[in-house]
């Protein structure tokens, strides 16, 4: 039966794609990630187009940014009616910045009542850092193993993913980083229905062999994306949040990808109730627009003097444009009820995935975001970089695109853009199953 939605006409890559992509490698360092060899030329909702005229499913979200879709008519209208005005005016304040802060706090988790902007997700978690200390006086930030919270410096030395700072050492130093719940490759339990919470029985033991006993802050993710869609059990994180209270420490929550009802909330971590003091927000706050922001405590920042925070591009007007629309565009459109229809498809279709396929080892995810770890054989579980490849390509000629995360380079990221219809999650889906038969 023939695909509705898509079309590859020509061996990917096309020739227009190719003479593209040459073009591109002879003057920007080609040291990106692993992608199709595709030269893409437009999108419009779920699905994205090549210069070849060849049309693809997105599984991608631009890196989980496009959820309400590629370029949705009143976010294009919005940014284009703010940068005909202006484009940057630093600290000045205009009503589009007044607006994009009113609006995301009130969207905010309700114990949260201010925002600030800055450019990235980046730039925002360097900043949650930084105020944690400036707020506690302590100099140790907590964070995980996995965990990914940008490429800065600062920012990758709180990661926990030896590719992100790979001979780019010393780190800043004061990062105590603790196991986080990767049940499929916990080293001590090999079952995953055992593995539970003895990564968190583990914590004190690994501070009291690192700290120096000024700790100001604990900084994770509500699921690890870059790691591998890495989800903690029910309940792992309100007794981490209990166990940040305990040891006197800011509670900091980087919802940077998982945030604006990619997991099926507006808020990854409102699921379980938690209420974190600093919540770090980007990728899906512009849906494409460049901009990051903190949620933050008005009572915790009251201390702050002037100039102590500050972003070049933060709140610049076509930013702050595009986050108001967006989270009009949310509401009026219903997209998290969306995500939770789509959902039960996506867990239904993914799990038989799992169990047809040799290669599956693991499908995990929730909302509309999983990863497939592929490994050469189930029983050992050794990871398939090497499949994974494969898997990009072969979907790519057939009209998915989809990319690779993982610690060890092996999962497939399923993340289509929020707005995809039923028969867009069947189709795509149905790729997805024919494609990971062709492994061998």
């Amino acid at each position: 039966m023939a695909n509705k939605y898509a079309k590859v006409n020509t061996i990917i890559p096309g020739n227009k794609s190719r003479a593209v992509l040459e073009q591109w490698r002879n003057n920007e360092a080609d040291k990106l990630g692993y992608q199709a060899a595709v030269a893409l030329e437009r999108g419009e909702g779920a699905m994205l187009f090549d210069v070849d005229g060849n049309a693809f499913h997105d599984w991608t979200s631009g890196v989980l940014v496009a959820n309400i879709g590629h370029a949705h008519p009143k976010l294009t209208a919005a940014i284009s009616e703010a940068a005909s005005k202006f484009l940057n005016v630093y600290e000045f304040i205009n009503p589009y910045r007044a607006q994009a802060a009113e609006d995301l706090v009130k969207a905010a988790p309700k114990h949260l009542d201010c925002c600030f902007f800055t450019s990235t997700g980046s730039e925002a978690t360097d900043t949650a850092a930084r105020l944690m200390k400036k707020i506690t006086g302590k100099f140790e930030i907590v964070s995980m193993f996995g965990g990914f919270h940008g490429r800065t410096i600062a920012t990758a030395g709180l990661g926990g993913l030896s590719k992100i700072k790979a001979k780019m050492g010393p780190m800043v130093a004061g990062s105590l980083r603790v196991p986080y719940p990767y049940c499929y490759r916990w080293p001590f339990r090999q079952k995953k229905e055992t593995c539970g919470f003895l990564c968190l029985e583990f914590w004190d033991d690994i501070i009291r062999a690192n700290s120096s006993d000024s700790m100001a802050g604990l900084i994770m993710e509500p699921y690890q994306g870059s790691a591998g869609f890495l989800f903690p059990p029910d309940g792992f994180l309100p007794l981490v949040e209990k166990w940040a209270r305990g040891k006197g420490m800011l509670f900091a929550i980087d919802e940077v990808q998982s945030a604006y009802g990619r997991t099926g909330w507006q808020w990854a971590s409102d699921r379980e109730g938690l209420k974190p003091d600093i919540i770090t927000v980007g990728k899906g706050i512009g849906c494409g627009v460049p901009v990051a922001a903190l949620l933050l405590k008005k009572d915790q920042i009251k201390d702050l003097g002037r100039g102590d925070l500050g972003s070049t591009y933060g709140g610049n007007p076509v930013s702050c444009a595009a986050v108001s629309v967006v989270l009009k565009i949310m509401k009026e459109e219903d997209i998290i009820a969306n995500v939770k229809r789509i959902e039960k498809i996506f867990l239904k279709r993914l799990k038989e995935i799992e169990e047809k396929s040799k290669f599956a080892g693991e499908i995990r995810g929730r909302g509309l975001v999983y990863g497939i770890e592929l490994v050469n054989d189930k029983s050992t579980k050794e990871p398939s970089p090497e499949k994974t490849r494969m898997l990009i390509d072969i979907c790519a000629q057939n009209g998915l695109l989809v990319g690779s995360v993982g610690t060890f380079g092996n999962v497939i990221r399923v993340a289509p853009p929020l707005i995809i219809n039923e028969e867009q999650a069947y189709e795509s889906l149905d790729i997805m199953e024919a494609c990971i038969k062709e492994l061998t």
